[in-house]
């Protein structure tokens, strides 16, 4: 888990998400909207971007989720 004091944004644009989970942006909208994983937040009309921590925790269920 990720220290709180780390300094990094609190925020992840969907390319960092992609990168972070090893899945693809269109899955991560696809995930999203089916309620599989994190739904990122709107900034602009144009723009979205996924709350950090959520998509860590996200990372971490699937870690502790493993088979042994």
């Amino acid at each position: 888990m990720t220290p709180a004091n780390d300094n990094a944004p609190r925020l992840m644009t969907p390319k960092e998400a992609a990168t972070a989970t090893s899945l693809s942006r269109p899955l991560l909208t696809l995930l999203a909207a089916e309620g599989e994983f994190p739904k990122p937040i709107q900034l602009t009309e144009r723009r979205i971007a996924f709350v950090r921590a959520e998509v860590e925790s996200w990372i971490d269920a699937r870690i502790a989720g493993r088979a042994a």
